[in-house]
């Protein structure tokens, strides 16, 4: 069984992660030549941070000739998911009523968003 991954990603294994998901799987040489993100990444790089995201459990390999191809573990809402949890724990004490309340105090919100919103908690949350 793999190993939990871990609650969240750094920025290069998010850029990696998102060509995998895309993709659905490849090699380092596929993944590298698919990021368009500045800066360019160097192939070790690439290599270094994929083992690092299989030994949190995010990706899995396996061996097509000499060339390893390289699979998500963990899919694209749940690593979100997971990050907004991770957030929620760090900086609102669980609460996700204090992160909805800091975002609504940051940004404002437009008519429509409330609607929508109030639609949601109508229907009993967004589940």
């Amino acid at each position: 069984m793999p190993p939990r991954p871990s609650g969240t990603l750094t920025e290069a294994e998010l850029r990696i992660m998102q060509v995998l998901w895309v993709k659905g799987s490849g090699t380092v040489q596929q993944v590298l030549d698919s990021i368009t993100l500045r800066p360019v990444l160097a192939y070790n790089s690439v290599l270094t941070t994929i083992r690092v995201l299989e030994k949190k459990g995010y990706v899995k390999h396996l061996k097509d000739g000499r060339a390893h191809v390289y699979t998500p573990l963990v899919g694209q809402q749940e690593a979100t998911r997971s990050e907004i949890r991770h957030l929620v724990g760090r900086f609102f004490k669980n609460s996700h009523e204090q992160l909805v309340l800091n975002l609504l105090e940051d940004q404002g919100i437009e008519p429509e968003e409330v609607d929508r919103l109030r639609q949601m908690l109508e229907r009993g949350g967004a589940k």
